[in-house]
């Protein structure tokens, strides 16, 4: 890595960080980097450029037929409650968005209720 450029996972654990989201670790999801509340994987790098986001079926759907460049899905997540997302083409602000979605999607119930995003999205 060279100049101030970031890996993927270093830019989703600092949009994370900056949304403020409680409790969240890093970990690994099927040998990949991820981050976890509460011991669930809520999101994960799948290669390079590529990240697995949990997100509801109806809401997928939607996002992948209004933003076909920025998300999209495989054979593998149909059906599932999780889409991909190309990190290349993705601003940080809409990222943000999708990290916090996809916190509450994994978060307990209590705890999700509890997280007001911070102001700064």
């Amino acid at each position: 890595m060279t100049g101030n450029q970031e890996t993927d996972f270093e830019r989703i654990v600092r949009l994370a960080e900056a949304a403020g989201l409680p409790e969240v670790m890093r970990g690994t999801s099927y040998g990949t980097p991820a981050l976890e509340v509460r011991g669930k994987s809520f999101v994960r790098i799948k290669e390079r450029g590529v990240l697995v986001v949990m997100c509801a079926l109806e809401e997928k759907e939607m996002l992948i037929e209004l933003a076909p460049d920025l998300y999209f899905e495989t054979d593998h997540y149909k059906g599932w409650p999780a889409m991909l997302v190309r990190l290349d083409v993705i601003s940080d602000q809409d990222l943000t968005q999708r990290l916090i979605a996809a916190w509450r999607q994994k978060a307990p119930k209590r705890l999700g209720a509890s997280f007001v995003p911070s102001n700064s999205l």
